[in-house]
């Protein structure tokens, strides 16, 4: 268990990966979400050493990334970007010369689309829940809401993901 006498570098290597997926999942694999990791933990590093013993710090990390992923989101709605021309489109599932590596790149990148399209309370709720371990109580705070319908969020968006191919490739099923 993580406390006030643990180094804040302990925290960030315990509590990083889940940081980040979270991050990712809120806002994209984008450099968006990498940002907001570094803004998680920038945020936190002064308040660590008067955090209370008790506090989980995985839930206090996720509740700090969930703030800048907001903050992020915003800052994103308010610039444009401006693109000469529009990115390649992947190539096809079954092009030739593919390799493992690429095929499985690509699967992973059809299921952040799929994770991606669902709508926001759902991806939100599978993301707080399942990549950032968060209860029920905590989601519903975070989303606005109750508990009950923070969890019917995460059970939609993971009916909905279960019935996407990526994720039923993904998943083995």
């Amino acid at each position: 268990m993580m406390n006030t006498h643990t180094p804040f570098e302990a925290a960030v290597q315990a509590h990083g990966a889940t940081v980040l997926r979270v991050c990712r999942a809120v806002l994209g694999p984008h450099a968006d979400a990498d940002d907001a990791w570094s803004e998680t933990f920038l945020s936190a590093m002064p308040a660590w050493p008067k955090l209370p013993e008790s506090t989980n710090v995985e839930a206090w990390l996720v509740r700090i990334a969930h703030r800048k992923a907001i903050d992020v989101t915003r800052r994103r709605a308010r610039q444009a970007v401006p693109v000469e021309h529009l990115p390649e489109t992947p190539a096809a599932a079954g092009s030739q010369g593919r390799s493992q590596s690429d095929a499985r790149s690509a699967e992973r990148h059809e299921l952040w689309s799929a994770v991606g399209d669902l709508p926001e309370k759902q991806r939100k709720a599978i993301a707080y829940r399942y990549l950032g371990s968060l209860p029920y109580d905590d989601i519903a705070e975070l989303l606005g809401g109750t508990a009950a319908a923070a969890r019917r969020s995460a059970a939609d968006g993971l009916q909905s993901l279960r019935r996407h191919p990526a994720f039923r490739d993904h998943d083995g099923a």
